[in-house]
């Protein structure tokens, strides 16, 4: 379960970035770029693009499968390994007694 949640938060990962560099910035006129006043900056902001729907649904996806990756990992902690470990038995400090 754990795997198949990682996977598909590293696939949507993956897939935000490269919507998200797909996409054009907000002021993408030429009028913009050299410091002109550009209508579409002021204009109202219109329909949605098909990309923005995308990149709000990925964005939500991330957002759920990171907070569901952060509680399985706190309700399903491993236990250590130290405590795992086998205990030594203590050494007499004093030598015993040597046999004649």
């Amino acid at each position: 379960m754990v795997t198949a949640i990682a996977t598909l938060h590293i696939m949507v990962c993956i897939f935000l970035v490269l919507i998200i560099l797909i996409q054009g910035g907000e002021n993408v006129d030429i009028a913009a770029a050299f410091g002109g006043v550009s209508q579409a900056a002021f204009g109202p902001r219109g329909a949605i693009s098909t990309m923005a729907r995308i990149t709000w649904v990925l964005a939500g996806i991330f957002v759920v499968t990171s907070i569901t990756l952060a509680v399985w990992a706190t309700k399903h902690t491993a236990s250590s390994i130290m405590e795992k470990a086998p205990t030594q038995q203590s050494v007499p400090s004093t030598p015993a007694p040597a046999k004649k």
